[in-house]
């Protein structure tokens, strides 16, 4: 009986007590739009600004907590500080927010690069182009990470002709082509 009556108590006090941070927000309670806004406003500033971004970012999770380019821009601040725990947290997010975007994944697999979890990382890029196959930034990234780390993969002559013909930049272009013209890498031409 007393055992009970405990429980009885403790479901009376959990349900008549406010909503906690884990509590999932109604829909009426979250505001997209402003999130959205703060995001873009944010997004403006990371590179000039991170302090003031990293507070417009905040705002708008208060608005929306379920804004996915929030947390992975977020995240994007935390990964530049070298905060990697933190900037895995807010991708993971992202990642699970914006499930056809491969952008959260590509910025967890850097994150996880940079902590040196080379196997995470190939992981994420892997799911990153299971998203969007032929997505650039994951194709440069998982070729950069196939070379480093010397991994065989019968896929790195493909992705060295895909930067070559189509990299974000010179660099990138130079460098697949240099990567592609060694013998171990390359494979015949």
């Amino acid at each position: 009986m007393r055992a009970a009556l405990l429980v009885f108590v403790l479901a009376v006090g959990c349900a008549s007590s406010p909503p906690g941070p884990y509590t999932t927000p109604a829909e009426v309670e979250r505001d997209t739009q402003r999130a959205e806004q703060l995001t873009r406003q944010a997004a403006d500033l990371i590179i000039s600004n991170p302090v003031a971004a990293e507070e417009l970012l905040r705002e708008a999770l208060t608005a929306d907590i379920f804004h996915g380019q929030a947390h992975n821009n977020l995240g994007v601040i935390f990964l530049r500080r070298e905060e990697f725990y933190e900037a895995a947290h807010e991708f993971e997010w992202a990642r699970k927010l914006l499930p056809g975007h491969p952008d959260p994944r590509v910025n967890l697999a850097l994150t996880l690069d940079h902590a040196g979890r080379e196997n995470d990382a190939f992981d994420a890029y892997e799911t990153a182009l299971e998203v969007a196959p032929g997505y650039l930034p994951a194709i440069q990234g998982i070729a950069r990470l196939t070379v480093r780390t010397g991994r065989d993969d019968a896929r790195l002559p493909t992705w060295l002709d895909e930067i070559v013909l189509a990299g974000e930049d010179e660099s990138w272009r130079n460098w697949a082509r240099r990567m592609a013209s060694k013998p171990a890498i390359g494979g015949k031409r």
